[in-house]
Formats: C-alpha cells, structure tokens, sequence
C-alpha cells in the first residue's frame, strides 16, 4: 500500500470520521436530558450552574486543540489521536464513581482534553487525504453521519435514565469511545505524509502559528465560525430549560432536540450533493444570509407576539436556522483549512481552538442570560449572524458569492479503493 492510500472505501472512511468527530458530540448531547438530575445528586440548586457541565467539557476541549496539531504534525495522526481517546474514555469511567460536583466538572475538563484529539486530528486526516470541493463534500457527509448522534443521543441518555441513574450515562459514552477507538486503531493506517512532517520546537510551532494567523482568509472565517457556534453553544447550555421549563416536554425534550438534529443532519447532505457544483462560497454565503434574515423575523415574533411564542412557531424558526447552520459549518470549516494543507495539523489546532473556546465563552454567557423565556438566546442568535457577515465580508474583500474555488485536480485526493 502506497503512501496515504486507505485500506478501506470512501464509505468506510467517512464513517470512521464521523463516529470519531461524534463521540465529542455524544459527550454533550446524550446528557443533556440529565442536567437536572445532575444537579440535584450533586446538591446543585442553581439552574444555571447546572450548565457548568456543558461548559467545562467545551473549554477543555477547546484549550487541549493547540497541543494536538503541532503534536500531530510531528508524529503523525494516529498516535495522539490515540491518547486522546485513552483519555477521554478513563475520565468518562472516572466521572461515574465522582462525588461531588466540583470533582464531576474537573473529570469533565480533562474529557474534553482527550476529546479534544477527535476534532483536530479527524480534520487534518481528511484534509490530508482531501482538498477544495472535494474536501467540502466529504466534510458534509461526514457532519451528515455526526448529526445522527444529536438526533438519538438525548433519547438515549433519557432511556438510560428511566433503568438507572445518570452515572450509567457516563458508563455507556465510554464504553462507545472504546469501540470507537478499536475501529480507528485496526483500520486507519498513518495519512501524514512524511515531506510534511515538522519538528516539534517552539520556533517551528510558533512559524506554523504565524501562517495560519496570518491567513485573512483562514482567520476570518473561523471567527465568523466562532461566533455562529457561540449561538448553537448557547442553545445548548439551556436547552434543557428552554423545553423542559417554558414548554414543559418532559421526557419528550429528546424528541425536539433530535427533530432539529435531523433536519441538520438533512442539510449537510443536501451541502454534499451541491457543494460540488456550485462551490462553497456560494452555498455558505447564500446561508448565511438566510440565517441572518431567519433569526431577524424570530426575534420580532419573540419580542412582539404572543408569549411564549407558540412551540411550533418556535420550532419552525429553530429548525430553519439550523438548516442554514448546516450549510455554513463544514464549508467554513474547508474554506479555512484550503490554504493550509502543508500544516493542516496546526492549522486545525488553531482555528479549533478559537471556534472551540470563543464559541464556548459566547455560549455560556448566552446561557447565563436566561431569564425564563427564549428571548436571550435568539437575540444572540440574531446578534453572532451580523457579527459572521462582518468577517466573511472581510475574508471575501467585500464581495460575496465568488465562485473562484474550482474543482481540484483528479490528483488532489489520495487514492481511496
């Protein structure tokens, strides 16, 4: 087998992909409908602060980013993507035997440090064997197969709930990190190639820093990233309040959550069928404003209809930005990581990081803002979607639209049998 050739097909890799991008995202969602029963274990009565455990993970796994792609870079993709899953799959164990919160929070942090891995160095490996559209398509049906876990997760942490107790959940999102783990270990062989390996000294990180820094294009559309994840992030953190306390679901709250989870799910296929054809400044351009026209007229019903706005209507709305949101993730994401293939692994440590960490802190503090209705977390909604026009218009010189990504070459990507 040549170099950067998979013993595996397409299929096969976008799977692997996927299932190791979502055991990140199964971190965070299948104990969402928990949150409450967290809380009162571990004698949390602030509802709030019961969204500590969302946020400790997402800056853990937004810090650990910067250390895996330099790390990456230098001895390769599979070794320290390994340690990370180690990590992350001792402190899920450790998390069910803790007893109290602060210590359930400090075994969150360090997850996210493990999982942190999955995110960097799935990108680097699929940019590694990708490029332009081609990238942009893999990428969509990768977050296609990853949306699956928020559609099915919370109804799983609920069904866990109604035979045990919270700390199976913790159980269970292990266990599935372990199966993942194995998969990736006896199927995935090494993908850097070995011209693009760079030494591990603090003038080689700091040079990689600087081009990707210095990228306009990179830099401004991971900032645009971050703060459209900081509104998806907000959501998140209060979720289970918006649906459980204002709409009063109960235990149908999974069936919601994984409704618009679906709907993500739908939007990212429909990006890989087009991406192709029409590229992906078009598509997430058109996206983006769409979003930006969406959560304007969500917010004029929040704020001068009826109260509550009707759960339908809101769901109507939710569920129409979050298909934009599928158009504008994994082709952001390709557009940042295209001028950067020779340090993808560093590349993808930084512009993780900032998503990760900004996107988190934007989040929480959309979180913190709920105040019994859903008015904060639209209004953030609204406010991070003209903050993402700005700096797309920046990496873009002021003009949208361009179509000036053509297809790669048919020696773009590496062979896949």
């Amino acid at each position: 087998m040549s170099h950067g050739q998979l013993p595996m097909g397409k299929r096969e890799f976008i799977a692997l992909a996927a299932f190791l991008m979502a055991i990140n995202s199964l971190a965070i969602d299948i104990m969402l409908p928990a949150l409450q029963q967290i809380g009162s274990s571990l004698g949390v009565m602030n509802e709030n602060h019961r969204q500590y455990v969302v946020t400790a993970y997402l800056i853990g796994f937004g810090s650990a980013q910067l250390i895996y792609g330099p790390l990456s870079d230098r001895f390769g993709r599979r070794k320290p993507l390994l340690v990370g899953i180690i990590i992350y799959v001792i402190s899920a164990f450790g998390i069910a035997l803790i007893p109290s919160f602060a210590g359930l929070l400090a075994l969150r942090f360090i997850q996210g440090l493990g999982s942190a891995a999955t995110r960097v160095i799935t990108v680097s490996i699929v940019r590694d064997v990708f490029g332009g559209r081609l990238m942009a398509e893999v990428m969509s049906l990768i977050m296609m197969v990853f949306m699956i876990v928020p559609v099915i997760a919370p109804g799983s942490g609920q069904i866990i709930m109604l035979v045990s107790t919270w700390h199976m959940i913790f159980v269970f999102i292990g266990t599935m990190a372990t199966l993942v783990g194995a998969w990736m270990y006896f199927r995935l062989p090494e993908t850097l190639k070995p011209e693009n390996i760079r030494p591990l000294t603090v003038r080689s990180v700091a040079s990689g820093f600087k081009i990707v820094l210095t990228d306009r294009v990179a830099l401004c559309y991971t900032l645009a990233s971050t703060f459209l994840f900081g509104a998806l992030f907000g959501f998140i953190n209060s979720a289970q309040q918006i649906y459980n306390n204002i709409y009063g679901l109960g235990v149908y709250t999974p069936l919601a959550f994984g409704g618009v989870a679906a709907f993500m799910a739908l939007s990212s296929f429909v990006n890989s069928q087009f991406v192709g054809r029409f590229g992906m400044r078009r598509l997430s351009h058109t996206a983006l404003l769409g979003f930006v026209a969406i959560t304007f007229c969500w917010l004029l019903v929040q704020l001068y209809g009826p109260a509550p706005m009707p759960f339908p209507l809101f769901m109507v709305f939710f569920a129409l930005a979050m298909f934009q949101f599928g158009w504008i993730g994994s082709n952001f994401n390709s557009l940042a990581m295209e001028p950067l293939g020779h340090v993808a692994g560093t590349a993808s440590s930084v512009l993780g990081f900032m998503s990760t960490v900004g996107g988190a802190s934007i989040g929480a503090c959309i979180g913190q803002f709920y105040n019994g209705t859903a008015t904060p977390m639209v209004i953030g909604y609204f406010t991070v979607s003209l903050i993402g026009v700005v700096f797309v218009l920046i990496a873009e010189k002021g003009r949208l639209f361009r179509p000036h990504n053509a297809p790669p070459p048919a020696d773009q990507s590496l062979a896949l049998h």
